[in-house]
């Protein structure tokens, strides 16, 4: 696994914020691993956004908005039921810029595993905003979109 890249602002507390904020999404790519008999984490994801938190995938013209919950069961239902095994998710490439409580992650990502029985490969990007609560960084929002024909992702951002 490639260690991400950071470009974060310069203030005072960015250090502080780039390490919380690296552990966030670190975590939240964690909770969907199924790799090596590993059993998923989603519920996880109530911890880590704000409680109106919305997650957006991105296809092409194509948009599904989900709430925490839209989003949480059906992947519940996917990593735990057999469908979708040894997998795993891992950001390798990250800018985070970092304005006193808010930020911006915006990563290139890769995922493997097996779908009905199809082993698969892919990569794309992911944008992450969080805020700065009394108990650390959540996210507020995280899109996301797959490489395909024609949307190529960059090897760095």
């Amino acid at each position: 696994m490639r260690t991400p890249t950071h470009t974060v602002s310069t203030s005072p507390l960015s250090t502080t914020a780039e390490v919380e904020i690296d552990a966030l999404t670190r975590a939240f790519f964690s909770v969907f691993t199924n790799k090596n008999g590993i059993k998923p984490d989603v519920d996880a994801i109530h911890r880590m956004f704000i409680p109106q938190g919305l997650i957006i995938k991105c296809n092409g013209a194509d948009r599904e908005i989900y709430t925490l919950q839209e989003f949480i069961e059906p992947r519940r239902l996917l990593l735990s039921g057999g469908r979708l095994t040894e997998f795993q998710e891992q950001e390798v490439s990250a800018r985070t810029d970092i304005f006193g409580g808010i930020a911006q992650r915006y990563c290139i990502y890769e995922k493997s595993g097996i779908l009905d029985g199809q082993a698969f490969q892919a990569r794309g990007v992911k944008t992450l905003q969080l805020i700065r609560m009394d108990d650390g960084w959540k996210l507020v929002s995280l899109a996301w979109e797959d490489e395909r024909d024609g949307l190529a992702v960059p090897d760095r951002l």
